[in-house]
C-alpha cells in the first residue's frame, strides 16, 4: 500500500471516498494516536494472555470461577451505575450493520435501541467503515432519509431508537490507519472515530455515547475498555460516566467472570448481553480437542440445552443481582417468503422471547423490523408499564462450573444433512464477506460472521474425532463450492477454496476466520487498496 495521507503520526492508507474528509479529520486521527498510545501494549499482552489461556485449556487445564475475584463476587453493597438517558426500556434491540437503508429502518422500527454494528455483521472494508461513521454522524443529525433507485422513500421517525455501536473486537486490526508502520487497534479506531464526532451531538440530542463490547474474555479485557473510555472522557472534557457499554458475554471464559466484568465497568456499565451464537462458537473453540465436547447439528442445538440454560439463567442472576441490564439473544428470523415461513417464523420468534422474558431478560434482540411487534408483545406481557425487570434477582438460580461446560448431556451426532449445511453457509458467507456484505439472509435467517465461525469450527471438530471422514466433507466441499459458482458467477471461488481449506481443514484450528480473511485476501481486494 502506498500512503495516500499523513496527519500527524497517522498515515491513512485507505482509498480516499465520498466525504471521508469529514470523518478522517487531523483532530480525530490525532483523538486515535492518543488512544493508541495509551492502550495498543496493554491490548497487544491480553491478546497474548488469551493464546496462553487457549493453551491451557487444551491441555485439560478446568474452568472455575476464580478464587483471587470472590471478593467482588461476595460484596453484597457494589451496584452499576443507573441506566442513562434513552436506555431505561430496551425490551426491543435491533442490530445490523451502519449503511444508510439500515439506520433508517431500525432508527424507525419502533425498537427501543438499534446496535450499530462494526463487527460481526460489517465486512470491514475501507469504504464499509468510514462510510458506516458517516451514518451514524447523518443519523444523529437527522440527514439520513433517501430514496431508493426503486423510487421507495426512507425516512427517520421523530422518535428514533437510541444508538449503540459495538466496534470491532480487540483481535482485529485497522490496516488503512497505520502508526509507526503498526496498524492500529480496530475497536480503537471504530470507538474513537464514534466518539469524537458523535459523544457531544449525542449528549445534545438528551443521549449519550453508547457501546456494545464484543468478545471480551475476561476481566483484564474490561478493564482495558473502563480506562479507555475514562481517557477519552477525559481528553474531550467529557464526564466521567457519560459512556454506558454492554458487554456481550460471548466467550466461554468470560462467562466464569460475569461479575467481574460488571464491577471492571460499573459506573460506564449498561449490562450483560447474551450473544448466544458466538458463546457457542467460543465453547466449540475453546474445547474442540475434546471429544466429550462434540456436537450434533448446529441447529438442533437449542437455548433449552442444560449448559446452555446455565449460562443464560446465570447471566440474568448476575446482571440484577448489581443492577444492571440483563439483555436476551439474537433472533435471526426473516419474515416473509412462502405462507409457511411467513407464520412459522415469528412464531418461533415468539417463543424464544416469551422464554427470555419469563426468565427475567429486560429485553432481548431482532435482527429484521419484521420481528420488533413479535418481541415487543412477549416483553410486554412480561413488563407491562414496567421499563425493566431489574427487582427480579432470580435468588433461586445456581449455577455450578460444571453445569457451564455439561456439553457431553446434549444428545446427537452430526447428520449428513448438517455437514453439508454446515460447508454450505460457510462458502456462502465467506464469499459474501470478501465481497464486502457482512449480514447475509441465508436460508430465512439473517446470518453473520458467528453462523460462518460455528459453521467452521464444527467441521473441524468433526473431523479431528473422525465424526466425519474427510473423504465425505471434501467431496461435499467440492459439490457445495460448485453450487456457489453456478448460482453466483462472480463469487470469489479461489479465495474462498483457500480460506475455507485454512479454517476448517487445516491442521490447526484458526481463532477467527475474520482475521485471516482480513491478513490474506480483503486487504487486498482493489476496492480497498491503496
Amino acid at each position: 500500500m502506498t500512503t495516500l495521507v499523513t496527519t500527524g503520526r497517522v498515515q491513512v492508507l485507505g482509498v480516499p471516498g465520498d466525504r471521508h474528509e469529514e470523518v478522517l479529520t487531523p483532530e480525530a486521527l490525532d483523538f486515535i494516536a492518543r488512544l493508541d498510545a495509551a492502550f495498543a501494549a496493554r491490548r497487544f499482552d491480553l491478546l497474548t494472555e488469551r493464546r496462553r489461556r487457549s493453551a491451557l485449556l487444551r491441555g485439560g487445564t478446568p474452568l472455575d470461577f476464580s478464587r483471587a475475584t470472590k471478593p467482588i463476587r461476595s460484596d453484597p453493597d457494589w451496584r452499576v451505575a443507573r441506566p442513562a438517558p434513552g436506555l431505561t426500556d430496551r425490551r426491543v434491540e435491533i442490530t445490523g450493520p451502519p449503511d444508510r437503508r439500515m439506520a433508517v429502518n431500525a432508527l424507525g422500527s419502533g425498537a427501543q435501541v438499534w446496535m450499530a454494528d462494526f463487527e460481526d455483521a460489517t465486512s470491514p472494508t475501507w469504504e464499509n467503515i468510514v462510510q458506516g461513521q458517516l451514518t451514524l454522524i447523518d443519523a444523529i443529525d437527522r440527514r439520513i432519509d433517501f430514496t431508493s433507485e426503486a423510487g421507495k422513500e426512507h425516512r427517520l421517525t421523530d422518535r428514533p431508537a437510541t444508538i449503540m455501536v459495538r466496534p470491532r473486537g480487540w483481535h482485529l486490526t485497522e490496516k488503512h490507519l497505520v502508526i509507526d508502520e503498526r496498524p492500529v487497534p480496530a475497536a480503537l479506531v471504530d470507538f474513537g472515530l464514534y466518539f469524537f464526532h458523535c459523544a457531544r451531538r449525542q449528549i445534545d440530542a438528551g443521549s449519550g455515547p453508547y457501546f456494545y463490547l464484543p468478545k471480551l474474555e475476561n476481566r483484564y479485557e474490561a478493564r482495558l475498555w473502563n480506562d479507555v473510555f475514562l481517557l477519552a472522557q477525559d481528553l474531550l472534557d467529557i464526564p466521567r460516566g457519560t459512556i454506558r457499554a454492554t458487554v456481550l458475554i460471548e466467550t466461554i471464559t468470560a462467562a466464569f467472570e460475569m461479575e467481574e466484568i460488571l464491577y471492571e465497568l460499573r459506573e460506564h456499565s449498561a449490562g450483560l448481553n447474551a450473544g448466544r451464537w458466538d458463546y457457542l462458537f467460543s465453547l466449540i473453540k475453546n474445547f474442540a480437542h475434546r471429544p466429550d465436547f462434540v456436537l450434533p447439528d448446529r441447529s438442533t442445538v437449542t437455548m433449552t440445552a442444560p449448559f446452555l440454560r446455565a449460562y443464560t439463567e446465570l447471566l440474568v442472576r448476575t446482571c440484577h443481582k448489581r443492577g444492571a441490564h440483563a439483555i436476551g439473544g439474537m433472533a435471526a428470523q426473516i419474515p416473509g417468503g412462502d405462507d409457511g415461513a411467513q407464520e412459522a417464523a415469528p412464531a418461533k420468534v415468539r417463543l424464544d422471547k416469551e422464554r427470555e422474558a419469563e426468565d427475567g431478560y429486560d429485553g432481548s434482540w431482532v435482527a429484521h423490523p419484521g420481528l420488533v411487534p413479535v418481541c415487543r408483545t412477549a416483553f410486554d406481557e412480561v413488563l407491562g408499564d414496567r421499563p425493566h425487570q431489574l427487582e427480579r434477582t432470580r435468588d433461586d438460580v445456581h449455577v455450578t462450573a460444571e453445569e457451564l461446560v455439561a456439553v457431553r448431556r446434549t444428545a446427537g451426532r452430526p447428520t449428513p444433512e448438517g455437514v453439508r449445511d454446515n460447508i454450505a453457509i460457510t462458502l456462502r458467507y465467506y464469499d459474501a464477506w470478501l465481497n464486502g456484505q457482512g449480514a447475509v439472509a441465508l436460508n430465512g435467517l439473517m446470518e453473520d460472521a458467528a453462523t460462518a465461525e460455528i459453521a467452521r469450527v464444527q467441521i473441524w471438530q468433526w473431523l479431528k474425532h473422525r465424526t466425519v471422514d474427510r473423504e465425505t466433507v471434501e467431496r461435499l466441499f467440492e459439490e457445495e463450492l460448485a453450487t456457489l459458482g453456478a448460482t453466483y458467477p462472480w463469487a470469489r471461488l479461489d479465495q474462498v477454496r483457500d480460506l475455507f481449506e485454512r479454517t476448517a481443514l487445516a491442521k490447526e484450528l484458526p481463532a477467527f476466520f475474520t482475521t485471516e480473511a482480513y491478513a490474506r485476501h480483503l486487504v487486498g481486494r482493489p476496492a480497498v487498496q491503496a
